[in-house]
């Protein structure tokens, strides 16, 4: 239940209902149990359009509030929660609610913020230890899709799509099912279009982080990708964890950031010391009959940060809405067991992989869970980010 990731010092936020309680709110977590913050009135002193806020479907309204007032919420929770004897507030089992998407996201982007993952990925494919031209400038991306982000627990259909068999480019259930170790930024304060964001005010816009899969057909993905960027092969569907961790938890594990080894743009340049976080992440492949550790990674790792990820998405006036999801790409390290996703770890396919009941893999099978966890110190963690791969849907043949 991960109970150890949501001390008082974490209190996440997400959306959840329940039999006992219909109606989806805003809750927050501490160990197993699930509070209901729309009970919050008549019990703390909060004004009547953040009470509102509380009540709503989404964290969205919530999370477009000033930071202050975050600020504010979690210290009258922790002072609320963290009494011998709370008070009355509608609580329920982690076990007894179910989770919704916390946010109604209308933006996507995909970085690719490892330049680990980037050479082990060029291995793979091109059987070259290259990065992308752009990697060193400017952390590198593309436009995905929010129709197919779903959350933690959304059984995953394989997809259909066109890819090489040979020499023939053949229609059918992708052979190459892949998951993506990522985490994301949610954005609260929206932005203003043809206003950029200085990295110096990324805090600013950052409501908080969550995990992601970017679930990816790798066979799919390898056909389409020249000349313009994945489409089929990765927008069907993306994985998100329940709740957001906000940046004031998540203060105890800031760091400074691996250097940059080259000079960037002045709007990438970060005043910002400690300007990322010491998480710690993790892969499970689980079956009927074994869990199997897959990759252990670690968000320092990264050579472009989140901040840098606000001021690049909106350097050329691109405007940012409450709700939008700038996420990391694969989280990956230097040896094997660090690799956040299985291109890497089987080399584009050409070697399979153990798994702890002895049987092994390349690539997913029907049935196989990936759960994605990430954790930093003081009881402050993520919870899981898991999904289970479900067979293809025939496609219709012509009578």
């Amino acid at each position: 239940m991960y109970a150890d990731h949501f001390s008082l010092n974490n209190l996440p936020f997400g959306i959840a209902s329940s039999t006992a309680h219909p109606t989806r709110c805003v809750v927050t977590r501490l160990r197993n149990t699930v509070i209901f913050l729309d009970g919050l009135q008549g019990v703390v002193s909060l004004s009547k359009d953040l009470i509102a806020t509380l009540r709503l479907p989404t964290v969205n309204k919530l999370a477009a509030r000033p930071k202050y007032e975050h600020k504010l919420l979690r210290e009258i929770l922790i002072d609320v929660l963290g009494k011998k004897t709370p008070p009355e507030l509608h609580t329920e089992d982690v076990s007894s609610v179910q989770m919704h998407l916390p946010v109604d996201a209308a933006g996507f982007t995909d970085f690719s913020c490892s330049m680990e993952h980037c050479l082990n990925a060029g291995e793979a494919i091109m059987k070259k230890r290259v990065l992308p031209p752009g990697f060193l400038h400017f952390p590198i991306g593309y436009t995905g899709r929010t129709s197919s982000l779903v959350v933690s627990g959304t059984p995953i259909t394989r997809p259909n799509g066109h890819f090489k068999q040979k020499e023939e480019v053949v229609d059918g259930p992708t052979r190459q099912m892949d998951y993506e170790l990522e985490v994301a930024a949610i954005i609260g304060k929206s932005s203003t279009l043809g206003e950029p964001i200085s990295i110096n005010d990324a805090d600013d816009h950052i409501f908080g982080l969550v995990l992601i899969n970017d679930w990816s057909a790798r066979d799919i993905q390898g056909l389409e990708m020249s000349p313009l960027g994945p489409m089929n092969g990765k927008s069907f569907a993306t994985t998100m964890s329940p709740w957001i961790v906000t940046l004031f938890a998540l203060e105890p594990a800031e760091i400074p950031a691996r250097p940059k080894d080259l000079p960037v743009s002045s709007y990438l340049r970060d005043n910002k010391q400690a300007n990322t976080y010491d998480i710690k992440l993790e892969a499970e492949l689980v079956t009927n009959e074994s869990t199997t550790t897959i990759c252990r990674s670690e968000l320092k790792w990264m050579y472009w940060t989140v901040r840098d990820l606000v001021a690049h998405q909106t350097s050329n006036g691109c405007n940012l809405n409450t709700g939008d999801i700038l996420a990391t790409g694969t989280i990956s390290g230097t040896v094997e067991t660090s690799h956040g996703c299985l291109l890497e770890l089987t080399k584009g396919g050409e070697n399979d992989f153990a798994l702890s009941d002895g049987d092994s893999r390349t690539y997913l099978q029907d049935g196989d869970m990936i759960r994605l966890t990430a954790h930093v110190s003081e009881g402050v963690g993520f919870g899981d980010c898991c999904g289970t791969l479900l067979p293809a849907i025939q496609r219709q043949k012509k009578l």
